[in-house]
């Protein structure tokens, strides 16, 4: 046995199906075997692989073990000559299994490598290359300086910026994302150190390699595709901490108490640092749009209240100053709590949710008026010109900020969508009907051939360049049966980075993109309609949580 490709899965089930059509394609008549872990997915899928393919050696956990409990498991009853350890939310080339390996054989004193990754916009990915961390390393990044200065030699050590990411290279640490490795150094420096959950496996097992006399190489002849772990926020306060307290468990394990103490402290005031940046962000994040919609709800009953006593009871201060002091700002957050309810406050926003929202707030506080004392009422003509205002003023204000450049601010509108899907005839109308099953709302949908233009295309794609600017394309649907990896790749590369990418899969229900892991707004998959609950229920369930 050749290779043994070990992939550690955890509810990707789209990326890992991906994943194991590019080594399919890759395989080159290699002699391998592949072992899914599966960390006890709830995305069923066991299940699909189990059917989509059979000859997979799949383990499945009833709990999650972790990255490196997962790939220890596996390599134990590994057979290769070589271990791959593979992230499912990859896509290799068709040369990247073959090349790898005789770089390998050619090269005895190389105990492992790694290769070029790009995201799934087609950017290079700076963790392809990396060094270890050391307290210069960590404080230059840490405190901004690499960003600074990328090419700097000083400076830039953490990503190795400044060696030539197209030359292949001696490097310290090899991403966990593809990682390979010959089996006999396995054996003979042991497996993934465990007390790694999630991060600082793959830099522990890199510096382990090096200290048993071998060499860590970066081989950038091939590329692979990486969606770069969108499974986990990188500007979470969780994130955060697991990372940091990973690099801590390094630096203790390997460093002399002399030279790590200065670097523990290092990633301790980078640790709370990172983390008061990030709930900041997200505590603004969070309520930017909330206090926005406040203000604005908040102002405009005031001044329905005047404008209402004035005109229908001839009385200005007809309102007593329980109803100005108490009940409005209830009203207020009953609609605020309403938005909230029915997910209006999520991004990008959806402006039928907030709509949803503000209804469902209006209907719980007639309710509830309804089944007051007729001492305790106050008036319900408020609540229903409360409610058209609010759906107005929020409304027209959603749209206003969404032309700002804050992408808090965005609205998710799919009718703006504009995908040109790359595909002969045939794919075009299997991913056509995909696209249109997820979202019926996309109106604008062309095809590009690959080869030469037909009647219903807008080119092929050799004008690429001229049909992304003509049609002011937003959106490329790349065929992965029309088009391999390789091609797939060098195309991205051309491609503006504002420009969202997607490939759909041979025989797929779905399109994938490059933020879809956990983003189903992105991922379009055939029967991809839920069933929502009624918003009144959801209203009720939400409120009470909110007071618990």
């Amino acid at each position: 046995m050749t290779l043994s490709i070990i992939i550690v899965n955890y509810n990707v089930k789209h990326f890992l199906l991906q994943c194991l059509q590019s080594i399919e394609k890759a395989s080159n008549n290699i002699k391998l075997e592949i072992i899914v872990v599966d960390n006890n997915s709830i995305d069923d899928s066991v299940e699909v692989l189990k059917k989509k393919f059979p000859y997979v050696n799949i383990i499945v956990n009833k709990k999650n073990l972790g990255f490196s409990k997962a790939n220890n498991q596996a390599i134990k009853i590994a057979q290769g000559k070589y271990i791959l350890l593979l992230n499912p939310d990859t896509v290799i080339q068709e040369n990247t299994l073959e090349s790898t390996i005789n770089f390998l054989n050619n090269n005895k004193q190389v105990g492992a490598l790694g290769v070029k990754m790009i995201d799934g916009n087609g950017v290079f990915l700076p963790e392809s290359k990396r060094s270890l961390p050391r307290p210069s390393t960590a404080f230059y990044k840490i405190f901004g300086l690499s960003k600074l200065f990328p090419k700097s030699k000083k400076f830039g050590q953490y990503h190795l910026n400044y060696i030539d990411k197209n030359k292949i290279s001696e490097i310290d640490v090899i991403s966990g994302a593809f990682f390979m490795v010959r089996k006999k150094v396995l054996d003979k420096i042991g497996l993934l150190d465990e007390q790694f959950f999630m991060y600082g496996e793959d830099i522990d097992l890199s510096y382990r390699i090096q200290k048993s006399g071998y060499k860590n190489f970066y081989f950038p002849n091939t590329s692979i595709i990486h969606y770069k772990g969108e499974s986990t926020k990188k500007t979470s306060v969780n994130y955060i901490f697991i990372f940091y307290k990973a690099m801590i468990l390094f630096v203790k394990k390997h460093y002399s108490k002399k030279n790590a103490t200065p670097l523990i402290i290092i990633m301790n005031i980078a640790i709370f640092m990172r983390a008061f940046i990030s709930i900041i962000k997200r505590i603004t994040l969070q309520i930017t749009q909330p206090i926005i919609d406040t203000i604005t709800i908040l102002i405009g009953m005031y001044m329905l209240q005047l404008v209402w006593a004035q005109n229908y009871f001839l009385d200005k201060n007809y309102y007593t100053d329980t109803l100005l002091n108490y009940i409005i700002p209830i009203y207020v957050l009953c609609w605020i709590l309403g938005i909230y309810s029915q997910n209006g406050y999520n991004k990008p926003l959806k402006v039928k949710n907030s709509i949803k929202g503000l209804i469902a707030g209006s209907l719980f506080m007639l309710i509830a008026y309804a089944l007051l004392p007729e001492n305790l009422r106050f008036s319900r003509a408020l609540i229903l010109l409360g409610a058209i205002y609010s759906i107005i003023s929020i409304t027209s204000i959603r749209y206003l900020l969404h032309y700002s450049n804050f992408y808090i601010f965005k609205i998710e509108d799919y009718q703006s969508r504009r995908i040109g899907i790359i595909a002969e005839q045939k794919e075009f109308q299997r991913i056509y009907k995909i696209i249109k099953n997820a979202n019926p709302k996309i109106k604008y949908i062309q095809q590009i051939n690959k080869f030469h233009r037909n009647n219903q295309s807008v080119g092929n794609i050799n004008q690429l360049p001229e049909i992304l600017a003509i049609n002011n394309l937003n959106e490329i649907v790349f065929s992965a049966q029309d088009f391999n990896v390789h091609e797939i790749i060098n195309y991205m590369s051309n491609i503006n980075s504002s420009i969202k990418i997607k490939i759909a899969p041979s025989e797929s229900t779905f399109v994938i993109g490059s933020h879809s892991i956990h983003n189903t707004g992105n991922l379009y998959e055939l029967n991809n309609q839920d069933n929502k609950p009624h918003m009144i229920k959801v209203f009720f369930k939400k409120i009470l949580s909110f007071f618990n």
